[in-house]
């Protein structure tokens, strides 16, 4: 397995984020630092996701704490139990003063009961932040116009991954229309190869499907509105247009016959892609270390990617990008420190952290990060994913992150059954409204 944020922990971070309840657990009550601990000016507590890329993060801390007088103490928690524990701990007096999270949807609850500190006009005000970051990512972690994190991680976007071999031998391209990926869903379905790995035995992977058709049939404002708890956007034309699509790929064979029994996390849909069973994956960035551990050959000779195609009559800008635009900081309002947690902050948009990430096979987010990439694993994949994101006009954070989990996990539920044939795409968007 590749090391960096494209890793499996980081992928199971993603939609067991979503599926965790993110109620509080009550108001906080005070804040876990200490004036009086970790030496003379007192101690910051930082929760961050224990996977193989927090080194990162631990290293950051330590050049940190050699200058700052209130010290960061990092606190990684294993990813399985990420969510509960930082839940838990925000209701109680132990609370972290910064917190790794994912923005948007996961920080609601705290931000409506008031825990975060708003850094929108620190941000604005402070050229290394204001300048130090795509604003395509900063945009995608804020609510409501506002911003309560700063970008610490790497970049994840959804890209269409495919077996360069298998394209060159039928004479085939990357798809940029959906005419042209109809055509090659029919040429690789003659030849007897699934057009798509999917592993449907998750839930996740066939989301991503469904955040790409909406935004190209409808653009990005649907799902904004139903971001902000418009429930009624569910019955916007684009949606239920996106679920027919859906029944289409599925009906016409896109995914195979066995999708439902085929799974992510085991390696089951991306070996069909590496071993030519499958010609092409709609996967997270993370799909390249994934290849690159289990498949390294595949990886560095025939794994090639493309953006998702465009519809035709749609509306979204086929450059939007759909996925994780990276992981964020937050400050706890109740911290004693908040000065020195900003300060903190800042050197997430320094050149030594964005190269430390770049080292680690991450994409940073740093709008100087073009510039470091030919010493990324491979420095192409790095760059092409780099480009891919700042053109974006859009980045829609991966939906079950952006709602909350009342809304998330019915919605995961009901992709599932639209997938599976247990649903139409009328059953599937008057479920959806009827969500509250």
């Amino acid at each position: 397995m590749g090391s960096g944020i494209f890793t499996q922990s980081t992928r199971v971070a993603r939609w067991t984020a979503a599926g965790a309840a993110m109620v509080m657990a009550g108001v906080l009550a005070g804040c876990g630092s200490d004036g009086g601990s970790g030496g003379d000016g007192g101690t910051l507590t930082a929760y961050v996701y224990g996977d193989d890329a927090v080194k990162v993060q631990e290293a950051a801390v330590k050049e940190f704490n050699k200058t700052s007088k209130v010290k960061v103490k990092l606190i990684p928690v294993p990813g399985t139990e990420y969510v509960n524990k930082l839940r838990s701990a925000m209701g109680s007096p132990s609370a972290p003063d910064i917190f790794y999270n994912w923005g948007s949807g996961s920080i609601k609850p705290y931000r409506d009961a008031g825990q975060l500190v708003d850094l929108t006009s620190t941000v604005k005000n402070d050229a290394t932040l204001k300048d130090g970051f795509l604003p395509s990512i900063i945009e995608a972690g804020s609510l409501d116009g506002k911003i309560y994190g700063v970008p610490m991680r790497g970049m994840q976007p959804v890209m269409l991954f495919y077996n360069k071999k298998l394209f060159a031998e039928n004479k085939l391209e990357a798809p940029k229309t959906w005419e042209e990926l109809q055509h090659a869903i029919t040429t690789f379905k003659d030849k007897g190869i699934t057009p798509f790995a999917l592993g449907g035995q998750e839930k996740w992977p066939e989301l991503m499907w469904l955040e790409y058709l909406l935004d190209r049939i409808g653009g990005p404002e649907v799902f904004n509105k139903i971001q902000s708890g418009d429930a009624s956007a569910w019955a916007d034309p684009a949606v239920l247009k996106s679920a027919q699509t859906v029944k289409e790929l599925v009906d016409g064979g896109a995914f195979g016959k066995n999708f439902n029994s085929v799974d992510y996390g085991s390696g089951a849909a991306p070996t069909l892609l590496s071993k030519g069973k499958a010609a092409m994956h709609l996967m997270g960035s993370w799909e390249y270390s994934t290849q690159l551990g289990k498949a390294p050959e595949f990886a560095k000779n025939d794994l090639a990617w493309a953006n998702f195609p465009t519809v035709a009559g749609g509306v979204g800008d086929p450059a939007n990008v759909v996925g994780n635009p990276t992981n964020y900081w937050s400050i706890n309002s109740r911290t004693k420190h908040k000065e020195e947690a900003i300060a903190f902050l800042k050197t997430m948009a320094s050149k030594s952290y964005a190269q430390a990430l770049v080292d680690n096979g991450d994409v940073p987010t740093t709008s100087n990060a073009s510039a470091m990439l030919s010493g990324s694993p491979n420095p192409q994949f790095a760059k092409d994913q780099y480009d891919m994101v700042q053109k974006a006009p859009s980045f829609t954070l991966s939906w079950d992150q952006a709602l909350e989990s009342d809304v998330a996990t019915p919605l995961l539920t009901e992709i599932s059954k639209l997938f599976a044939g247990k649903s139409t795409p009328e059953q599937f968007v008057a479920a959806m409204k009827a969500v509250k």
